[in-house]
């Protein structure tokens, strides 16, 4: 059966007329009654008994009445459920994003992008940077917000901004005096940084090797949040992106930008290839990349 035969067959089924199913229609007579001999023939049998005054359901199409209102109505709510998500009226999008951007600059963009579609439902889910790009991969969410992966394969990725390490201390701490500190300075002192494997740890260990320093570690932590609590108990100092900055404030630690070297990270949005989309996620991306970028 085709949606076309199905809605023949009610119209003449419900008004028990052909000429009044046909105008119902905007079908000619023969179109109909052509339309109504391909259904019976498809299935296999009458489902209409007609004479030159009176038509009438044969029981096999008593039987199929029922069945076709229903699919008619699926049929319809298909339909306008599909129209209503690619005019962003219905639809929900899952966003896996780092721990500290969903904390500090994510709701902006998502009021931002309630405001233009309030209908659209928005779960996120905040994970460690590196599961980020395991869940867009394993395509259990549509988009993710991380640092820039060194290998995105078959992802892409849209920049959002350049995050600058920075130095957090605990208060009191010798050297919060400096207005900078160089690298050499700050690792003279416990440093405090996250466990392997991570994507922050690793951009540290590159960029010190590439600067001919060793990297000593005291104590390594799962989250930054963790981290910056372990400073501001005066455990030792680190280096965080700077996204953290706020969280790290809160916590009673300092902050001071960190050089020689200075690291740098891009934070962005990683999806699936655009096309791959749905039209909410598409506009999602959009916001993000307008109200950061």
């Amino acid at each position: 059966m085709n949606i076309k035969q199905v809605k023949a067959f009610l119209a003449v089924a419900q008004s028990m007329s052909f000429a009044s199913a046909a105008t119902q229609l905007h079908l000619s007579q023969p179109a109909l009654s052509l339309s109504i001999k391909s259904l019976e023939e498809n299935l296999g049998g009458k489902l209409l008994t007609r004479t030159t005054r009176h038509i009438a359901l044969t029981p096999e199409g008593e039987a199929l009445l029922p069945i076709a209102r229903r699919l008619l109505t699926q049929w319809e709510n298909a339909e306008d459920e599909m129209k209503q998500r690619f005019a962003l009226q219905l639809g929900k999008i899952a966003i896996a994003s780092m721990p500290s951007f969903a904390a500090s600059l994510l709701p902006k963009a998502i009021r931002n992008y309630h405001e233009s579609y309030p209908n659209i439902q928005v779960a996120i889910d905040d994970v460690l940077s590196d599961i980020v790009v395991e869940m867009v991969r394993n395509n259990q969410v549509e988009l993710g917000i991380s640092f820039e992966p060194a290998n995105l394969l078959d992802l892409s990725f849209y920049p959002l901004y350049d995050d600058r390490f920075i130095a957090i201390l605990p208060k009191d701490h010798p050297l919060e005096e400096q207005e900078t500190i160089p690298w050499r300075a700050l690792l003279k002192y416990d440093f405090i940084t996250l466990q392997r494997p991570s994507s922050v740890r690793a951009l540290i260990e590159s960029s010190l090797q590439d600067a001919g320093i060793e990297l000593a570690v005291a104590f390594d932590a799962h989250q930054l949040a963790t981290v910056g609590r372990m400073v501001s108990e005066g455990m030792g100092v680190a280096v965080v992106p700077s996204i953290c900055r706020q969280q790290a404030i809160e916590q009673g630690a300092l902050i001071r930008p960190v050089i020689q070297p200075e690291i740098h990270c891009r934070v962005g949005v990683i999806c699936q290839p655009r096309s791959n989309l749905s039209i909410a996620a598409a506009a999602m991306l959009d916001v993000l990349i307008n109200t950061y970028s």
